[in-house]
C-alpha cells in the first residue's frame, strides 16, 4: 500500500493496524471515530493543524521496511 493524501485513515489502519502510532503521535487520538472510516488524511490533518505531507511520509517509510 502506498499512503496519500487522499488516503481514508480507515483503510490504512486496516492494512497495517501498526500504523496508528504515526496519528496518535500527532494528536490524532480520535481513530475509533466514525469519522476516521470515511476521512482522508489531508482533512484530517487540516482539522488537526498538522502537515499531511509529513505524516504521509513518515507512514509510507515505516510501510516500506515491513
Amino acid at each position: 500500500m502506498t499512503v496519500t493524501k487522499e488516503s481514508i485513515i480507515g483503510d490504512v489502519l486496516d492494512f497495517d493496524p501498526t500504523t496508528a502510532q504515526f496519528f496518535l503521535e500527532i494528536g490524532m487520538h480520535c481513530l475509533g471515530c466514525p469519522h476516521s472510516r470515511g476521512e482522508s488524511i489531508e482533512a484530517a490533518c487540516a482539522v488537526h493543524g498538522t502537515d499531511a505531507e509529513a505524516l504521509i511520509t513518515r507512514i509510507n517509510d515505516y510501510l516500506a521496511t515491513k
